[in-house]
């Protein structure tokens, strides 16, 4: 790894962030991070996924012009933080990649940390629509997209899925760097089924009030594509560059902000995305079998019984 370039000046004279939720994708994290960042104590940046400390995932993970690339960029998007208010940001990748955790504690040793877990089937299942969604995968069949998930990117040998499912060694890499109280690890499950609850036990861990009111959020709910082409063509007519594209955006301009929005919305729920069928319960069980170990392992990591709570003793 290339070593991280000295912070000059500016860098210096600011200070990291407080707190990191690490992961992984669809376990909540978007919600959480929408209802922290409601929170009066608690400053999180409008750039829900910085992913500066994640520098192995760079090039295997597309960014965008606002992700950060030196850490005076990075710690600028904290400077609107008040006096006296914790700081924090959400970047699932950080759990994937195997050089964040390091990096976090060079910067900031005293961190805390805060990692949401999902069943792996049910992860792998809502991260290929996910992926589908962002034209990042072109199979529609999960079946099939699962079978051929090694692909190379960027010289190296990748798996699309299985790749983020290796939760204990994960999970090792942070406590290696940081106290265990640092750390606060959450169960899908329990922030789905008991939300307030798991929140009130996320402020209590950031050291804030945890009497404010707290509004639920759901954020990034899967969908499935109903089709690749009709979501290739919303695309092109509101973000591409065509002369038809251009026109539409025209017409467009004149509405209200919040009608265009809705329409677009509008457009994409009643047209391109749907509800996701229902889980193939033969796929469900191979997966649930390809994960069992890990599932196993974990249980043992956090001493939870795991393989009952997520189906996994009796396959």
């Amino acid at each position: 790894m290339t070593a991280s370039p000295e912070p000059d000046g500016a860098a210096r004279e600011r200070r990291a962030p407080d707190f990191y939720i690490v992961g992984h994708h669809k376990s909540g994290t978007t919600a959480l991070y929408e209802m922290l960042r409601r929170h009066p104590q608690i400053f999180m940046p409008a750039l829900k996924e910085p992913r500066y400390f994640a520098t192995d995932l760079r090039a295997l993970v597309p960014s965008t012009p606002q992700q950060p690339e030196t850490l005076e960029q990075y710690l600028v998007l904290f400077d609107e933080a008040r006096p006296g208010q914790v700081t924090g940001e959400a970047s699932p990748g950080y759990l994937r990649s195997h050089v964040a955790a390091r990096e976090i504690a060079a910067q900031r040793p005293d961190a805390r940390i805060i990692a949401i877990l999902r069943e792996p089937a049910s992860f792998v299942r809502s991260l290929h629509l996910q992926m589908v969604q962002e034209h990042v995968e072109t199979e529609q069949d999960l079946g099939r997209a699962f079978a051929k998930e090694q692909l190379e990117r960027a010289g190296r040998q990748v798996r699309r899925y299985s790749d983020h499912v290796h939760y204990s060694e994960q999970l090792s890499r942070y406590e290696a760097v940081f106290p265990r109280e640092q750390m606060l690890v959450l169960i899908y499950d329990d922030f789905r089924s008991e939300n307030e609850a798991t929140v009130k036990r996320v402020l209590r861990f950031l050291g804030v009030d945890d009497g404010a009111p707290i509004e639920v959020v759901e954020a990034n709910p899967t969908v499935r594509v109903r089709s690749m082409r009709l979501d290739s063509l919303a695309r092109k007519l509101y973000g591409g560059r065509t002369p038809a594209s251009r026109t539409a955006r025209a017409l467009a301009s004149r509405l209200p902000a919040s009608i265009r929005r809705g329409a677009l919305q509008g457009l994409r729920r009643g047209v391109v995305y749907g509800r996701p069928d229902e889980f193939d319960p033969g796929l469900e069980r191979e997966l649930k079998r390809r994960f069992r170990a890990e599932v196993e392992a974990l249980s043992g990591h956090l001493d939870r019984d795991l393989l009952t709570l997520w189906g996994y003793r009796d396959l």
